[in-house]
């Protein structure tokens, strides 16, 4: 395999949410009875007439804006004939020679820490498919639910620039983050409203000419992406070095066997006899709506990310809180405190707390402002880390004040270097054997006693005055 390269271009749709669908009043929303959001219009009946859905304009510009890409001046729609038995009306309105957007790119960041461009050579609007449906019908028959038709997506079309599945499912993933960040879709992929095809051939190493290329469709997670590209640059490599001509057609991944299989013959544009929309006029984009559109962008993925890292957070660190628009926002809120130690208490601590309840951080009890005091305490050493935590439990449970739940339940950390001693004295007193060990050189020890004193003050002890007063009373 060595002596070829994968070239893989990744087609992306993102279902906009948009409360109606892209050419009439039905409602978009996901997981309605089947056929229950239908109207002429989407159904295609004669003589119903679309009429472009404004937000679903907005949205493709934020993306398209957020992608870096040029939003076109005048924008058309155009016809995309096929028969499928989820297309009620035998074409599907789509855009081919005017798109909203051309260019852009994506910066994606391997683990590594390298980083690789992927451009972007169009972004465009088009009307959803409906579904069909395999269960739930009787048995050797099929139903189509049309819920879906006429539900507005974006389509995002790649340059060939990515050489391998790993890096595939990175674009993916990065492409993803940016576009939640932008509030346009919640580009689930288990929903379908974020829906990933392939385009994949292999050359020989050092070449530049493109192979024969291979569709890839049916990829319904990051995990399914690679997989499927992996077994079909497998593929392709045992039929090239068997001298085998490869076939230009579409496959899909069966996830169960993990294969992919031939399921038609690839089609070339001009297989759709694309031809413009008589129902709908050019859609002139004036420059001061592309402005207004641009204002209401968020701070972005790699912004936010460059912001982190200067703050002192690790490039993992900045990564994992990044990846999930609503981790960053609350760690934003966490005021007054280092922010590797918000970080900590956040991801770490309060995270796993809420992952090992089934919570959310938009539904915890626990606030911003509520960790940062808890953060406060620890690091001024009004209580000790492990308090904190217990502390931390009462909050992700109840709720509440920190401060207030450590005066109520006695939890102040005890410096008092006299009442300390005391009690290290009576440890070393009660453990003379350990004591001797120590002594005898068994480092382990000094830890054994160390623990009792906390145990012996409930874990309210200073743990660097207890670990003075030892070794003082021990004279190491």
């Amino acid at each position: 395999m060595s002596d070829f390269e994968p070239v893989i271009g990744l087609e992306v749709h993102v279902e906009l949410r948009t409360r109606s669908k892209m050419f009439c009043g039905c409602s978009a929303d996901f997981g309605a009875p089947p056929n229950t959001h239908v109207c002429p219009v989407c159904l295609g009946l004669p003589g119903a007439l679309p009429v472009v859905n404004r937000q679903a304009v907005v949205y493709a510009m934020r993306a398209a804006l957020a992608l870096h890409g040029d939003i076109a001046e005048e924008t058309r729609f155009d016809r995309k004939n096929y028969h499928y038995p989820d297309l009620p009306k035998g074409y599907q309105i789509s855009q081919y020679q005017h798109p909203i957007s051309t260019g852009g790119h994506l910066d994606v960041h391997r683990p590594d820490g390298s980083v690789l461009q992927v451009r972007i050579r169009r972004l465009h609007m088009e009307e959803d498919t409906g579904k069909s449906l395999h269960e739930g019908v009787p048995a050797g028959q099929s139903g189509v639910d049309f819920n879906r038709c006429g539900v507005p997506l974006i389509e995002i079309v790649m340059e060939a620039d990515v050489h391998s599945p790993e890096d595939a499912r990175l674009t993916l993933q990065t492409l993803r983050t940016i576009i939640l960040y932008t509030g346009v879709s919640d580009v689930r992929m288990e929903e379908g409203s974020l829906r990933c095809d392939a385009n994949v051939s292999l050359r020989p190493a050092g070449t530049t000419a493109f192979g024969t290329l291979v569709e890839v469709k049916n990829m319904n997670s990051f995990r399914s992406v690679q997989r499927a590209l992996e077994f079909e640059v497998r593929r392709q490599g045992a039929a090239l070095e068997a001298g085998e001509r490869i076939a230009r057609e579409t496959r899909h991944w069966d996830e169960r066997r993990g294969i992919t299989f031939s399921s038609r013959s690839k089609e070339e544009a001009d297989d759709y006899r694309y031809f413009p929309e008589p129902d709908l006029g050019a859609l002139r984009v004036e420059r001061a709506w592309v402005a207004a559109v641009a204002a209401t962008l968020p701070e972005l993925p790699e912004a936010r990310q460059q912001r982190y890292v200067a703050s002192g957070l690790t490039g993992y660190d900045a990564g994992v809180l990044v990846e999930d628009p609503p981790l960053g926002d609350f760690f934003d809120a966490i005021a007054g405190v280092p922010a590797r130690s918000a970080c900590s208490w956040l991801t770490v601590e309060l995270l796993g707390r809420l992952n090992a309840r089934g919570e959310s951080i938009t539904a915890t009890r626990v606030t911003p402002e509520a960790l940062s005091a808890l953060i406060r305490l620890v690091e001024g050493g009004t209580i000790s880390a492990k308090i904190g935590k217990d502390v931390l439990d009462a909050m992700v449970a109840d709720g509440g004040d920190p401060e207030a739940i450590v005066k109520a339940r006695g939890l102040t950390q005890i410096s008092d270097e006299g009442a300390l001693a005391d009690e290290v004295r009576k440890v070393l007193a009660a453990h003379a054997s350990v004591v001797e060990d120590f002594r005898s050189g068994k480092g382990k020890a000094f830890g054994f006693l160390v623990g009792q004193v906390m145990k012996a003050t409930r874990g309210q002890a200073n743990p660097s005055l207890v670990n003075s007063l030892l070794r003082k009373e021990l004279g190491s």
